[in-house]
C-alpha cells in the first residue's frame, strides 16, 4: 500500500487538504497528516484539523509521496520550514513523488524540486516564475512532480494520485462514485 504524507501548516486551504486525504484514503492509500508547528492546525477558513504526527517524525524512506495543500498562509510556512524543505529535497533525491496544489507549488520551488512544467492557482505563477506554467490542465504531471490549480481541482488531483499509486481501475471506480466527470 502506498503511503503519502500531507503536511499541514497554519493557514492551509481546508478544501484541498481534506479532499485530497479523502480521495486518497478511499483509493486505498495510507495518508499521514503531519503537523508543522503543532498538533491542532487551523486552516485559512477557521477549520481546525488534528494531525496524525509531527512533521519532525516524517522521513522520506517511509513514504511514496509528499503532497502539499495550498493556502498562502500555510504555503509560506511550508516554504520557510527547514524540516519540510529538507523532506521535499530528500524525496527528490530518492526519486519519489512530490506534489502541491494552489499556492503550494511555491514551496516546491523554494525547495528546488518543482518540475519544468507546472500549474498553480492563478497569479501564484508570478511568485514562482512563468517558465513552464500552464493554466490549461487541472493536474500537471512532470516526472516525479504533480501539481494542481486550486480548491475546485482538488478531487481531480486526488484521483490522479490514486491513478498513479493504485491504478486505472480504482481511479475510474472512484471517479464514477464521486460524480467527478469533470476530471
Amino acid at each position: 500500500m502506498a503511503k503519502v504524507c500531507v503536511p499541514l501548516a497554519e493557514g492551509f486551504e481546508e478544501i484541498e487538504a481534506v479532499a485530497l486525504v479523502d480521495v486518497m484514503r478511499r483509493g486505498g492509500i495510507e495518508v499521514v497528516l503531519a503537523g508543522v508547528n503543532g498538533e491542532l492546525i487551523t486552516g485559512a477558513n477557521g477549520i481546525t484539523v488534528k494531525a496524525d504526527t509531527d512533521i519532525k517524525y516524517v522521513v522520506a524512506d517511509e513514504l511514496d509521496m509528499v503532497v502539499l495543500p495550498g493556502g498562502w498562509g500555510g504555503t509560506h510556512v511550508l516554504a520557510e520550514n527547514e524540516t519540510v524543505q529538507q523532506l521535499l529535497r530528500d524525496m527528490k533525491a530518492k526519486e519519489k513523488i512530490v506534489g502541491a496544489i494552489c499556492a503550494a507549488p511555491f514551496a516546491l520551488k523554494e525547495a528546488g524540486v518543482l518540475g519544468e512544467r507546472y500549474t498553480c492557482y492563478p497569479s501564484v505563477e508570478e511568485q514562482i516564475g512563468p517558465d513552464g506554467y500552464t493554466d490549461k490542465e487541472k493536474v500537471v504531471v512532470d516526472g516525479n512532480v504533480m501539481t494542481s490549480r486550486g480548491p475546485g481541482t482538488a478531487i481531480c488531483f486526488g484521483l490522479e494520485i490514486v491513478r498513479k499509486f493504485v491504478g486505472e481501475e480504482t481511479y475510474l471506480s472512484l471517479k464514477e462514485g464521486l460524480l467527478a466527470d469533470y476530471c
